[in-house]
Formats: structure tokens, C-alpha cells, sequence
């Protein structure tokens, strides 16, 4: 069957009707001198009534023009275009998606008698119905919302027919331009987020700002600066726009979170969007000309924009992806302060389990400020937009400073995660997917296990470690060897050398001390109701069991070796939760599985009560 064009589409087209996806022949396309970026191109295209020559194919299809895939006398279907207004009012048509239906060929003939399209002249003809791919033929009338494409001409706002929030909107469906006052008097055409490209010279949005970053700076070979982000929403879309050295100075106290603004005069680019989990192909660098002016009239804009993953599909999604999640904070650790190598500067670190309705949770790291101040002792609803994945031990989540926080948020999702979790979900056994990470103090809800599991699953044999928690009740403490002289140094734990002159020597540090500082390495047997396991606990998690410090211990055994032995059998028939590493490891060619404490703490008897009704239903279940 023949390919037809869709007759009278560059006439509705010019008129405002952006929602064809015409089909069109390109007589003529040929290269634009450009000093610098990627080479432009001009196409003469027709849609068999009428020719249009302003048209431009967008800068990310050169490569069909490079590999020949795209040339003189091709039939095209036009998936997607934007229109653009030039300084001198002429309108050019952007071609930013299209299929070539057939190839080029110089013999070709031209597709009907088509004359120029001249803007403003009664050339509209009625279309027919193009059958087969020449489907989406133009409308056989002039749209309503002429002049309402990106990039159109102003319209004149005395047609205006809806009003809304003091701003005067153009007809048509979803969001489109309007016009607002300038604190001038004057009024200026506001374009949707949605129809902002790097081909646009002038534009104004109005949009509400949904996250602020910090300011952060950087230094290179090149020089040094400063730069702060931010998130804008319309009812449009969503944006990321940053400024940096100058206009981190005029704007970052201007601009405040939530608050809705006129964005004028910057450079689109397109987004690097490893980066940013913004829904846009694009994103606004401030330029000396940017014009930020506060907007009390918009209230209607939406708020921040999720795109929620389940917890339970984050194993499936790949590694430094930046997702939005939401669940209940289930537990969560202490803020602790950690040393970035890089920068050598301390930042605070908190780790939390976040659980939703698929029954999983997932460790999320908070950094900064977020870690200093979070409170998960309510359990609140947690909503974050960009977190960074991690396969370090399955899947866990990071939130960099992209990344916004949000506790309690009020919408539907978290009234929905709510009543689950009070009704049911806090009385799930949760499978975290992040069991190769050491879970945060405090975490109850990491994989779970009975030590006779723990055998017959054979935890710990594979490539990697395994992470599990259990209550277990200790037995026997092995006091052989379980302190030593360490390196006073505070980073370096090395067992010191005794000089016998009163000085102790680390081989690590290469440096004589006058002292040492005991440290801990206790052997520990503990048991439940159906196996027993020898774990290894080191400084903290043997302090706790014995319940002093190992400086007070090194002395009490220097001094009294029975008093020591007695706290040790003071500790015994004592029970704990435990989370603990176990792993394969292979010592002069003999290889035993060896189980580390990574924390312990006393038992929270309302979640063990918890569990054990869980697992009581389920057992009942599979019994019938």
C-alpha cells in the first residue's frame, strides 16, 4: 500500500495544533555553518498541500543524517516536535522524534504539488484520511487553542477566557502559557516546564520550588567556585536548575523551599541524569541575566512529584539509580560522626530500616544534617525522592544532597502505609534486602534465625557473608586470651611488643609508647532452645555482655585474676538479641565458619513477643 501524507498538517501545525503526529516528506535537508557545537540542520519538509522550510531536525538525531538514514525524498512520521520563536518573530518547527517510514531516493518524485506555507494567508485545506501509516492526519478545522505550542506566538490576553489564582490562561487542554503582571505593570507570557528546550531564547516560568540544596564548592585545575540546586514543579512537569558562583550569592537566601517564583532567562542543557532523579531531559543553568520574582498568585501548583519503587522491587533495579521509596522508619541507629577521606572533613552518618507493603525492608543511610536531626522513635512514615542505590550487600539506599526528606508527608500513600502497618505490619517477620550491611544499633527486623537455621541453611558458606539476628542466652565465656595490649594509637588496635624497659613497641605504627590500651577479643558460646554457636566478640559487643570496660578489665586482671574470673561467670545464663556476621574463612589451609557480633543489646521482649505470634499463625496455617 502507498504511503500518503497527511495533507494540511503544516497549516494546522503553524496555527497551534500540537497534538498531530503528521506524516511528511523531507524534499531537502541540508547543514547550517555553526562556530561552535554540534552541527545544525535545515530541512524543507512537505506534507503534500503546502512546503515548510523552517524546519530544524534537534541535535541528538544527527546521527541519522550521519549514517544516511535520513535524506532527500524520505517519508517521515513526526513523533514529536516543539515550535520556537526566533528574535525576529519567525517560528521554527523542531523535529525532536520521528521514524523514517521510507528511505530517501533521489529518483524519487515529490509527493503532490505542494506550494509554501505563508504565515497568516488562507491555505488551510480539509485532510484526508491518510489510511495505513499516514494515520494522524491534522484536524479538518483551526484548533481553539491557536498559538498555544511551545514556543508560539503571544496571543492577545484580551481573549483570555479562563482565570485563575490573578493569572489569565490560554484555552486548551492541561497546562499551557499564560499571562502574568510583572511587579512593572506589564505582562509577560508564562510557558508550562514541560515546553522549555535548549532552542528557546526567551522564556518565564512560574513554578514552586520543591527542594534546596546546600551550597557545596569545588576546586580543580580550572579554578575554583560555588553552586546550590534546586527542584521546580508545574503542573506541567519538573525541572532541575542550578546556579553557581554570583548567582549562589543574589539568589541562595532569595529562593526558599515551597515557595512558588517567575524564573526568567537562563540556559537549558541537557541533564546529566545520573545525578538527579528530576523527570526532564533538560535542566536551567542561571546566567548573569536570570530573574528570580517571588509569586503570591499560584498556590493552585502541585507540591513535590514522586514516582514511588516498592521495596521489594528495589533488588531488581540497578545499581546508582536514583529512586523515590517511602515506608515506615522500623528502626534506626544512633548519628555518629565519620571522616570523609576525600575531603577530610566529618560529616554525621545515621543507618534506619525502611519497610513497606511488600513485607522487605531496606537500609537507608542518611548523611549530614538529615542523620544529625531525624527521630524515628514514633516509627513516622518516611517519603525520599532521589535516593542513590548501592548493591553493597544485595540492595540498600543512600540520600545525597539531591535527595529530599520527608517525614509524615500528607498524602495518600503514607494515610495508606499507616493503617497497614498499625493494623498488620508491625506484626511481620520483614526480610530486609540489604543483609550483607551491618544493620543499625537498635535494628530488630534483619533476617531473623533460629541458630539450628542458621546450621541446617548453611549461612555463611557462600562467596559472601551472611548477616542474621537472633536471641541467644550465653553459656560459657573462654578466658584465654581474651584481652590483649594494643597500640594506645586511636586509629591502630596492633598488639604492642613489651620492650621490658618500660616502653611497647607497634610494629604497625613503627613507634615506641610509654603505654598501651587493652583490648577485647572474647569467645562466647551462646544457645537457644534448639543449638548452640561459638561467636567472637571484640571490643563494645564483649564490654557489654561482661558489662565494665577492658581497661577496667586489664587492670582487675593484672591485679586479681579470680575477681576477673568471676565476671566473666557473673555474665554467663545472660540473654541477648545478636546480630551477627558468619563467613567461611580459610586460615593455613584449614577452613571454619566463623560468626563475629557486629551488635548486641538486651532482649525487646514486645517484638520477641511479636515474632513468636507470628510464627505461631504460620505454623498453624501450614497445620491446617
Amino acid at each position: 500500500m502507498a504511503l500518503r501524507l497527511s495533507e494540511g498538517a503544516i497549516a494546522a501545525i503553524m496555527k497551534g495544533d500540537n497534538s498531530v503526529k503528521p506524516v511528511l516528506q523531507l524534499i531537502n535537508i541540508r547543514p547550517i555553518s555553526s562556530s561552535s557545537g554540534p552541527p545544525r540542520y535545515r530541512m524543507l519538509m512537505s506534507d503534500g498541500v503546502n512546503t515548510l522550510s523552517s524546519c530544524m531536525l534537534a541535535t541528538q538525531l544527527n546521527s541519522m543524517v550521519d549514517d544516511k538514514t535520513l535524506t532527500a525524498n524520505a517519508i517521515c512520521q513526526i513523533n514529536r516536535f516543539i515550535m520556537n520563536t526566533l528574535k525576529d518573530g519567525r517560528r521554527v518547527m523542531i523535529m525532536m522524534d520521528l521514524t523514517v517510514l521510507r528511505a530517501g531516493d533521489a529518483n524519487a518524485p515529490k509527493i503532490g504539488n505542494p506550494v509554501q506555507y505563508v504565515e497568516g494567508a488562507e491555505q488551510s485545506v480539509k485532510p484526508q484520511q491518510s489510511p495505513g501509516l499516514a494515520a494522524n492526519p491534522a484536524p479538518s478545522h483551526p484548533p481553539q487553542h491557536q498559538n498555544s505550542s511551545p514556543g508560539a506566538g503571544v496571543a492577545s490576553p484580551s481573549g483570555m477566557a479562563a482565570k485563575y489564582g490573578g493569572l489569565s490562561k490560554v484555552p486548551g487542554k492541561g497546562p499551557g502559557h499564560y499571562f502574568a503582571n510583572t511587579p512593572e505593570g506589564s505582562q509577560t507570557k508564562v510557558v508550562p516546564i514541560a515546553s522549555l528546550n535548549p532552542y528557546q531564547s526567551k522564556w518565564t516560568i512560574c513554578a514552586r520550588v520543591t527542594q534546596k540544596g546546600q551550597i557545596r564548592t569545588w576546586s580543580n585545575s580550572r579554578g575554583e567556585g560555588k553552586l546550590f540546586s534546586i527542584e521546580l514543579v508545574d503542573e506541567s512537569g519538573e525541572i532541575r536548575a542550578t546556579a553557581f558562583n554570583d548567582q549562589v550569592d543574589k539568589y541562595f537566601p532569595l529562593i526558599e523551599l515551597n515557595k512558588v517564583y517567575y524564573f526568567s532567562k537562563g540556559y537549558l542543557k541537557v541533564a546529566k541524569m545520573q545525578y538527579t532523579a528530576v523527570k526532564n531531559e533538560y535542566e536551567i543553568a542561571f546566567s548573569h541575566d536570570t530573574s528570580v520574582i517571588p509569586c503570591e498568585d499560584a498556590q493552585h501548583l502541585p507540591s513535590i512529584q514522586f514516582d514511588f519503587v516498592s521495596v521489594g522491587d528495589l533488588e531488581s533495579v540497578s545499581k546508582d539509580r536514583l529512586v523515590d521509596v517511602i515506608g515506615i522508619c522500623k528502626s534506626y541507629g544512633d548519628a555518629t560522626k565519620i571522616t570523609i577521606r576525600s575531603s577530610n572533613r566529618e560529616v554525621f552518618k545515621r543507618d534506619m530500616e525502611l519497610m513497606d507493603m511488600s513485607g522487605k525492608t531496606v537500609t537507608v543511610t542518611l548523611w549530614g544534617t538529615e542523620a544529625e536531626k531525624f527521630d524515628g522513635s514514633q516509627q513516622p512514615v518516611v517519603a525520599i525522592k532521589g535516593a542513590r542505590v548501592s548493591d553493597f550487600g544485595g540492595r540498600s539506599l543512600s540520600v545525597i544532597t539531591s535527595s529530599t526528606v520527608i517525614i509524615n508527608p500528607d498524602r495518600p500513600e503514607a494515610f495508606k502505609l499507616r493503617g497497614w502497618f498499625d493494623s498488620e505490619g508491625q506484626l511481620l517477620e520483614a526480610t530486609s534486602i540489604s543483609n550483607a550491611r551491618t544493620g543499625p544499633a537498635g535494628d530488630g527486623n534483619a533476617n531473623w534465625k533460629t541458630l539450628h537455621e542458621v546450621k541446617t541453611e548453611n549461612l555463611g558458606q557462600g562467596d559472601k557473608a551472611d548477616y542474621f539476628s537472633c536471641v541467644g542466652t550465653v553459656v560459657y565465656l573462654r578466658k584465654e586470651n581474651c584481652m590483649y595490649q594494643a597500640c594506645p594509637t586511636p586509629d591502630c588496635n596492633k598488639k604492642v611488643i613489651d620492650e621490658q624497659n618500660g616502653l611497647y613497641c607497634c610494629e604497625k605504627c613503627n613507634k615506641q609508647f610509654p603505654n598501651f590500651k587493652y583490648r577485647m577479643t572474647l569467645g562466647v558460646n551462646i544457645v537457644d532452645f534448639q543449638d548452640n554457636l561459638w561467636i567472637t566478640c571484640f571490643q563494645e559487643a564483649a564490654e557489654t555482655i561482661l558489662g565494665q570496660n577492658a581497661a577496667y578489665l586489664g587492670e582487675l586482671r593484672a591485679k586479681d585474676e579470680q575477681a576477673f574470673g568471676e565476671v566473666l561467670d557473673n555474665a554467663t545464663f545472660t540473654t541477648y538479641e545478636f546480630r551477627i556476621r558468619i563467613k567461611l574463612e580459610t586460615f593455613n589451609d584449614e577452613s571454619r565458619v566463623k560468626a563475629t557480633v557486629m551488635d548486641v543489646k538486651p532482649v525487646n521482649h514486645k517484638e520477641q513477643a511479636k515474632r513468636l505470634i507470628l510464627t505461631i499463625r504460620r505454623n498453624a496455617e501450614l497445620l491446617g
